[in-house]
């Protein structure tokens, strides 16, 4: 019985550690870093990998898109339509323009596998990658390859703000607890530039979009606000607003702009054609007028230049881990 016993026990013994190793073995074949537990990152890009399982890869015969939830989808349904008529001829798909109400939406749509293209802005783009298995390859830029956005702070005329530090004891609108701009940033920055700390020294409030705050500074709703600038000179270009019903307290430097992408999970072979979609998408047409998507963008935009997520959004990176950003999946 003793004897029976040690065996068992040896046996219980060697079992446990050869999970162990397997165990250790299939997370050192599966490295993932900051990614959901789904993901593999084996090439270490920060990005998912497309699953080793064809079973897995998606092949649909429409294609999902959305561009973020910044301002009025059906103004940017329009914008996109020369473009995403081109996607349909270079991956042979039909492509379907989805209408996102909030980057929780948009990145929940992705990570079901209901959104398979999109445009993701600059503070959600780690959280669609990390927990959406986003694959972020390109974004806008001029035609000499600048490219980016500031976070500004505004208020309006005759507020009582012309400084930074006058908003204390006032409140301030954000756009979304995702938002680059609209949030992370100028938190990171008010915190670290100003010793200013929401709810200690101002009341925050979050407007849901940077078009939302910015015409409730114009209307005097809110005194103050952060912002993406690309958001003001679009409006400014449509005539929503004027120059001068807007005043500018603070500047940042500058951050990337929204990244494209699509699911992981993708065929291979239609990534790539997505990929090269926007890599031959002609911005002017033939007569040399401008294409829908260029006549809303063309104030900072005339291409789209190839990015790494791993370097071009390092500093969004930098600025979550100030902020305690967690990219954990809800």
């Amino acid at each position: 019985m003793k004897k029976s016993s040690k065996l068992g026990f040896i046996s219980t013994a060697v079992a446990a550690s050869f999970f162990m190793v397997s165990g250790a073995s299939a997370t050192e074949d599966c490295p993932r870093g900051t990614l959901d537990k789904r993901f593999c990152d084996r090439d270490g890009d920060l990005v998912a990998d497309a699953p080793t399982d064809k079973s897995k890869w998606l092949d649909p015969s429409t294609l999902i898109f959305a561009y973020t939830p910044v301002e009025d989808p059906a103004v940017y349904k329009e914008a996109w339509s020369d473009f995403l008529t081109h996607m349909e001829k270079v991956t042979g798909k039909k492509v379907a323009f989805f209408p996102v109400q909030s980057n929780a939406a948009q990145i929940e749509a992705m990570r079901s596998g209901r959104l398979h293209v999109a445009g993701f802005n600059t503070g959600s783009n780690p959280l669609a990658v990390n927990c959406a298995g986003l694959t972020p390859f390109t974004m806008m830029a001029k035609a000499d390859g600048s490219f980016g956005y500031e976070m500004e702070i505004i208020t309006y005329p005759g507020s009582g703000i012309d400084k930074v530090e006058d908003i204390k004891g006032k409140t301030l609108a954000f756009t979304s607890p995702t938002s680059n701009s609209g949030f992370k940033a100028p938190s990171a920055i008010l915190k670290s530039e100003f010793n200013m700390i929401k709810d200690r020294d101002f009341k925050p409030t979050f407007s849901g979009k940077h078009d939302n705050s910015i015409l409730g500074v114009v209307n005097k709703d809110y005194p103050a606000a952060s912002i993406a600038n690309s958001v003001k000179g679009r409006m400014l270009n449509r005539g929503v607003i004027k120059n001068d019903q807007l005043k500018v307290i603070y500047k940042s430097q500058t951050f990337p702009t929204t990244g494209y992408g699509y699911v992981n999970t993708l065929k291979p072979e239609l990534a790539e054609k997505i990929k090269e979609s926007f890599s031959s998408f002609k911005w002017k047409n033939a007569d040399g007028s401008s294409s829908s998507l260029h006549e809303e963008f063309k104030a900072k935009s005339d291409q789209f230049i190839p990015i790494s997520y791993k370097k071009h959004w390092t500093v969004i990176r930098q600025i979550d881990a100030a902020n305690d950003v967690s990219y954990a999946c809800k």
